[in-house]
């Protein structure tokens, strides 16, 4: 069989199975035994083993579990509602303030947890319902809401950057400390949005007579509910940062700061840490039985020679290279409305990456523009996944068709946000060049 079949069969396959709705982790390995057996000879079964061997040994995965199980315990010791009292304190008698701290403590969540539905999901039990009764417009708050809460993907610690960096096998430090100034600039965006329409179109973020207004020893003792996320943050990203602990390592220490302010509150509990270890350990599972089938899948892909077809297309291709990166990228912006962002990365980045070194492309700057087009397609309408955590959490008269107008003028602030660093490489790069020197 030719190549260019072999990848048509492959690529098409995949496709079918996916939006049947069956469960990637299966797909992927059921596939890649098939064509093995089919395409290629039974005894490259081994092919397979050696793939998963590999994963299951890798140390660097071993941060993936301890960042969710720091998520996991820091969801139930109370940290983020004792952030969104005090974002509630500082900015409620401002226009546009309640969402401006939603933001704001997103932000906080994702440099602390690096998990995208923990902060969708609790500012959806939290923020949502005082914005509404303060007569937010609801599109605005449901699209602060699912566009703040996938910046996890980008701020370290982010999960999804371990991933990208072990997939491509890139320094995972400097990985993650390269997302840490894009994120900032889409959150910069977000709130530069919300102070504009609120200027624009007052009706939307109408401020609360009834709203009382807090002391100064109030909103200043309400900030010691910033101690210790910032302390956390610190923490972990610092010791990254400056060569003191690997990610791992960070990871370890998060988990064991996260038991701090749950034990402070009375929380640390056996039944709390038997509740979080159980969430841990489900995302884990979940994350690594998908890494097992994609990388099992992109070996034999690989093997069967679809990664040489697909770079000789590429280079016979009479293009501008950024043609080329553009076409990637929305491919990724399609594959993140019908797939996890972990699927994406494991399925795609081994393709993509040879062809990234063709054009001559950074690898870190290329893994940060990844990651901003796989938040756009998080919500992108109608199957982002965004969109599916804050539809738990909605109300009975707020609809889908509200959270989708709601989504589009922050899907296109993240698509200035990708140009923005697209266009300007070195704010992508300077941490980590910096992190290198060190």
């Amino acid at each position: 069989m030719s190549p260019n079949l072999i990848l048509l069969l492959m690529f098409g396959s995949l496709t079918l199975f996916m939006l049947s709705g069956l469960p990637i982790a299966f797909v992927l390995g059921g596939l890649s035994l098939l064509f093995t057996v089919t395409l290629w000879e039974p005894n490259a079964v081994i092919v397979l083993v050696l793939q998963i061997f590999d994963t299951m040994k890798s140390e660097a995965l071993l941060a993936i579990p301890l960042f969710i199980l720091m998520a996991c315990i820091l969801q139930r010791s109370g940290v983020i509602e004792d952030l969104y009292r005090a974002m509630e304190m500082w900015f409620g008698r401002v226009r546009g303030g309640l969402a401006i701290g939603t933001v704001i403590i997103c932000v906080v969540m994702a440099a602390m947890t690096g998990v995208v539905g923990a902060a969708v999901t609790a500012m959806g039990i939290l923020a949502l319902p005082e914005m509404l009764r303060r007569g937010y417009r609801p599109e605005l708050a449901l699209g602060t809401i699912c566009a703040s809460g996938t910046l996890g993907i980008l701020i370290p610690p982010s999960v999804l950057t371990i991933v990208y960096a072990v997939t491509a096998q890139v320094s995972i430090g400097q990985m993650l400390i390269a997302g840490l100034i894009p994120g900032l600039i889409l959150a910069t965006l977000y709130i530069g949005y919300i102070v504009v329409v609120g200027w624009l179109k007052p009706e939307w973020v109408p401020l609360d007579d009834r709203a009382q207004g807090a002391s100064t020893t109030e909103k200043v003792r309400a900030l010691k509910a910033l101690v210790f996320p910032s302390m956390l943050i610190v923490l972990i990203l610092g010791s990254i940062f400056f060569g003191v602990a690997t990610p791992t390592e960070s990871a370890a220490v998060g988990v064991a700061g996260a038991m701090v302010p749950a034990a402070l509150k009375g929380r640390l509990r056996r039944a709390m840490l038997q509740e979080a270890g159980i969430d841990a350990l489900k995302a884990t599972s979940m994350i690594l039985w998908i890494t097992l089938g994609a990388k099992a899948y992109v070996a034999i892909f690989t093997g069967l020679g679809g990664a040489d077809t697909l770079l000789n297309f590429i280079q016979g291709l009479d293009v501008n290279r950024w043609v080329v990166l553009a076409a990637m990228m929305l491919l990724l912006v399609f594959l993140g409305t019908v797939l996890d962002e972990l699927g994406i990365i494991l399925l795609t980045v081994p393709v993509f990456l040879p062809i990234v070194r063709l054009l001559g492309f950074d690898e870190i700057w290329f893994g940060v523009l990844y990651a901003i087009t796989i938040q756009m397609g998080y919500i992108s309408p109608p199957f982002g996944y965004t969109l599916f955590y804050i539809k738990g959490t909605l109300p009975a008269r707020i609809h889908m068709g509200q959270v989708y107008r709601g989504v589009l003028p922050f899907f296109l602030l993240q698509f200035i946000g990708l140009l923005i660093c697209a266009a300007l490489p070195d704010l992508i790069t300077y941490l980590p060049r910096l992190m290198a020197a060190r």
